[in-house]
């Protein structure tokens, strides 16, 4: 730690964090990523869904249905442990980092999150029951019932509820952070380890071929053009939402830097392109890096913000699971509760801090606040992860574009000073997408 100024606020800088260093977790996941990428598999899945349930036999469509029906037991158990084994460490690890600078930022990035999530919650309560207009689903909760039924069942019941994990797991991660760290904060890591690589290596792959019996199943029982339609819509309004948001966040970027917003927006132009194409919020962190330096900010806050950003600042993803949540629970003739709606805003910005570097991690992540806060059954949340993945790009490209206003924010707030306090090595391990 370097030493302090008579004024209380350190004048030199730690070394700063390295750009091309991400978390294990996000690193492990850009390494392994396959040539034919997730969203290739999803789409092809949806595709030979639909066209195959006009044509196959019911007999071989009950082995999918079948097949839909273990995988949903099995994501069912997996939820509250998924919640657990990333949420706790992910708060334990923010309250062990040190300084006001990582307070502040992420006490912004959150704030951020949570606006976006209210702004497309607000439009999508104000305009989807228009833009869809009659459309129903009376029967998404199990589309396999009213076309097919499987060979066999195995009910795999959950160690607890959902509920009972989050509330877990915030007394938990708040606990850890009050006492050193030992050996108890060490198994929960550890615990977050396996969780990834379970989702790594039996969720993820097993996603496509989940999908593709769900829409083998609506496209038999006649609800297919439905789903299609609301998806389209919804889809347009996503991509509609994330041009104002970003608008939103470089005006107040532009503020704080004394710039033309819309120039800072231009300049972060190649960081949005970069996420475009990976995917990755992680991958495009020395891109994001650089643009943001071009656009005025002191190279120390940068490579602090930018990676820390990374992964906990998920505007887009918020903002992408709200607008399809609102849209789901209107075609299938959910009740719209506000009160819940907001709650559950709040809870999602908390679990995308939580949520896995791999692909589709963020909607794995909130599928448990889907569950409890919702109400969404295994289907509904089934058609979530098809949705948030058929765009899951202009998400990232979103969260990583915002990331350079905070960056702006978090320059205007120091004044040309950057707190010594925070060092590469204390830097909290938060995994996200």
């Amino acid at each position: 730690m370097n030493p302090s100024s008579d004024s209380g606020v350190d004048t030199a800088v730690d070394p700063p964090v390295d750009p091309a260093v991400v978390p294990a977790g996000r690193a492990a996941a850009a390494s392994r990523a396959p040539s034919f990428g997730l969203l290739p598999r999803i789409l092809l899945a949806i595709v030979l869904g639909i066209l195959l349930g006009l044509v196959i036999p019911e007999a071989i469509a009950r082995v999918f249905t079948t097949f839909n029906g273990v995988f949903s037991g099995f994501l069912g158990f997996l939820i509250p442990l998924i919640i657990v084994g990333l949420v706790t460490p992910a708060i334990a690890e923010l309250g062990h980092g040190a300084g006001k600078m990582l307070a502040a930022t992420a006490g912004i990035a959150y704030f951020s999150t949570i606006l976006c999530g209210l702004f497309a919650l607000a439009l999508s309560l104000l305009l989807l029951p228009r833009m869809l207009g009659g459309q129903r689903i009376d029967s998404l909760e199990n589309p396999e019932d009213s076309a097919i039924a499987p060979y066999f069942a195995i009910e795999i019941p959950p160690v607890f509820d959902v509920m009972t994990a989050l509330v877990l797991s915030f007394c938990l991660g708040i606990g850890l952070t009050l006492v050193s760290r030992g050996a108890l904060q060490e198994s929960f890591v550890q615990l977050r380890t396996i969780v990834v690589r379970i989702i790594e290596a039996i969720i993820i792959p097993l996603l496509p071929l989940y999908i593709f019996g769900m829409f083998l199943g609506l496209t038999m029982n006649g609800q297919i053009w439905t789903v299609i339609g609301t998806f389209l819509a919804v889809i347009l309004l996503v991509l509609g939402m994330t041009v104002v948001v970003l608008l939103a966040q470089y005006a107040v970027a532009g503020w704080a830097m004394g710039r033309n917003p819309l120039r800072m927006l231009w300049t972060m132009l190649p960081a949005y392109m970069t996420a475009l194409g990976t995917s990755s919020s992680a991958a495009t962190i020395p891109v994001t890096a650089e643009c943001t330096k071009r656009n005025g900010i002191p190279d120390a806050i940068a490579d602090f913000v930018v990676p820390l950003c990374a992964t906990i600042h998920l505007a887009g993803s918020t903002l992408k699971i709200t607008t399809f949540a609102v849209a789901i629970m209107i075609v299938t003739g959910m009740p719209l509760n506000l009160g819940a709606l907001v709650g559950f805003v709040f809870m999602l910005g908390v679990v995308m801090i939580a949520a896995p570097g791999v692909p589709g991690g963020a909607i794995m992540a909130a599928a448990g606040v889907l569950s409890s806060l919702l109400g969404f059954g295994e289907a509904a949340v089934g058609l979530m992860i098809a949705a948030y993945i058929a765009i899951d790009s202009f998400g990232t490209a979103t969260n990583v574009t915002g990331d350079g206003a905070i960056a702006a924010v978090m320059s205007r707030l120091s004044k040309g000073r950057v707190s010594g306090d925070l060092t590469a090595h204390s830097a909290p391990h938060v995994q996200g997408v």
